[in-house]
């Protein structure tokens, strides 16, 4: 049994889910680095804003006063975090503990290395958040488009992995596949021209979707992913999942011209769930922290080296998002003058 469950990294989204959890009698520990945000998650309460209003009492705590051994770990703490958390989370582990990262990009194999992989699960969250202030987290994703997937690394269904799953469904439907690293891939394209393009511009999502020249790059990003993920043996019907941003990844998969220009005219018709999203990179980036550009477009990028995929428009991504980060150009241009005009 699962009894002992903790959020390792819980900032916008831990916020969240650890209400729900909490609002439904089980035992969870929101743990998280921000001593402000934790005081005030103890002291107020998890509160959600936005398409959601609770006030939820929790149990928060930062790392150095995690005491004993947890079932399970819930793992969102930014992958930037990675050299620090996993040890903190060893420290607090038994031989059967289940660590369920629900991280971006394709997160696991990091995992793997501190954890066996017949402990680690995947979880792609497809639902946003933004944290306001210390303890408090908008939703941004309406409840009828919110959901969890889930997979083992090693692929099979196990019984651990469903009580996982009764454990998300506290939230919001879950959806299991026995092919995970499928699952990652589409959601690391979706995050890669999304995330990507609205962190090179400096806007939401639908800023991207309103900005031809923008869309245009987002899905040129998208195609370097496929072609990287069909590279690495991962088949494009695989990739055809339903997800917040678009219906059809084939979307993505274009030859022609006639193609491209009938891909950016549906990539262009983002649902409004998805308008508002700012990509948690350049809300990073507005903090003045570093971003998980290199675990995003940078995965693409290292897969394309490594497979002989051509990948000039995430590099393009990288690049801008770096040049950002290190206070080169403003966190809020758009330097679009920068990204390439061939494929």
């Amino acid at each position: 049994m699962l009894d002992r469950i903790a959020i390792m990294g819980a900032g916008s989204l831990g916020t969240i889910f650890g209400a729900f959890v909490s609002k439904a009698g089980r035992q969870i520990d929101l743990i998280d680095a921000n001593k402000e945000h934790v005081d005030a998650l103890n002291a107020n309460g998890a509160r959600v804003v936005g398409n959601l209003d609770m006030l939820e009492p929790v149990k928060a705590l930062t790392p150095d006063r995690m005491e004993g051994a947890y079932d399970l770990f819930i793992y969102l703490a930014k992958q930037t975090s990675n050299g620090v958390c996993l040890p903190q989370m060893k420290k607090h582990s038994h031989d059967k503990t289940i660590v369920c990262t629900g991280q971006n990009g394709i997160p696991e194999g990091a995992v793997c290395e501190v954890f066996p992989e017949e402990r680690v699960f995947g979880s792609p969250v497809n639902w946003g958040a933004t944290l306001l202030r210390p303890g408090v987290s908008e939703s941004t994703t309406a409840a009828e488009s919110r959901k969890f997937t889930l997979g083992t690394v090693l692929g099979p269904v196990t019984p651990a992995l469903l009580e996982v799953k009764s454990i998300l469904e506290i939230m919001c439907p879950v959806e299991i596949s026995e092919n995970l690293r499928a699952l990652r891939w589409a959601k690391l394209l979706i995050n890669a021209a999304y995330s990507g393009l609205s962190t090179v511009i400096g806007g939401t999502y639908g800023d991207v979707s309103d900005n031809r020249r923008a869309i245009e790059c987002a899905v040129r990003v998208g195609r370097e992913c496929i072609r990287c993920g069909v590279a690495m043996g991962i088949s494009i019907e695989s990739l055809r999942v339903k997800n917040t941003q678009t219906d059809n990844i084939r979307m993505y998969d274009f030859s022609t011209a006639e193609e491209e220009a009938e891909c950016v005219e549906i990539a262009k018709s983002l649902n409004e769930v998805s308008r508002p999203l700012v990509a948690s990179m350049l809300q990073d980036l507005r903090k003045g922290i570093k971003c998980e550009i290199n675990a995003i477009n940078g995965v693409v990028v290292d897969a394309g080296r490594k497979y002989g995929v051509s990948t000039p428009y995430n590099e393009a991504v990288v690049r801008i998002v770096k040049m950002k980060e290190a206070g080169e150009i403003p966190v809020d241009s758009c330097p679009l003058d920068m990204m390439p005009t061939e494929l």
